[in-house]
């Protein structure tokens, strides 16, 4: 009897530990942000969007502000069409707000920082972010430097 009670306990201990597994996969995955908080699309393009993904947090001053919803191509512009969620309770952003791709930590995830700007008028439902930055690729700026370092041995 007693070890039936045992084996009970470690399956109950087992289980338990699957269950939190998955919630943490989930949260690291950003699949397991359950928000009820609907917001209104906005739109930016970007030259190079690195590794930035959907359900990509969207910051502003380090609070999340919203969700990255959707990333496409304009094949007239040649640049990637990001889609934004912002939450409706942050509806006081400036419609000359800047854009920019950051990285969490050195090698971390991506995501969507915004710098506000100092307009009157505020974004609004279907609008666009005029003004962005893209995201700074590792491989660029090696071989810039390795470019330059190279001129510098040239001469």
């Amino acid at each position: 009897m007693k070890t039936r009670q045992i084996e009970i306990l470690v399956g109950l201990f087992m289980a338990a530990g699957m269950v939190a597994l998955f919630f943490l996969a989930m949260q690291v995955s950003n699949l397991g942000t359950i928000s009820g908080s609907e917001g209104y699309p906005v739109k930016a393009h970007f030259d190079n969007i690195g590794g930035l993904k959907v359900k990509a947090p969207v910051t502003m001053a380090g609070v999340e502000v919203g969700r990255v919803t959707g990333i496409g191509y304009d094949q007239e512009d040649y640049q990637a069409v990001v889609t934004l969620s912002i939450y409706n309770q942050f509806d006081r952003i400036p419609d000359d707000t800047i854009a920019k791709i950051l990285t969490a930590g050195l090698l971390g995830e991506q995501y969507l920082g915004l710098d506000p700007g100092g307009s009157e008028n505020m974004l609004k439902a279907g609008m666009e972010i005029r003004l962005t930055q893209s995201a700074l690729v590792l491989e660029d700026v090696i071989g810039q430097f390795i470019y330059s370092k190279a001129q510098e041995g040239a001469k």
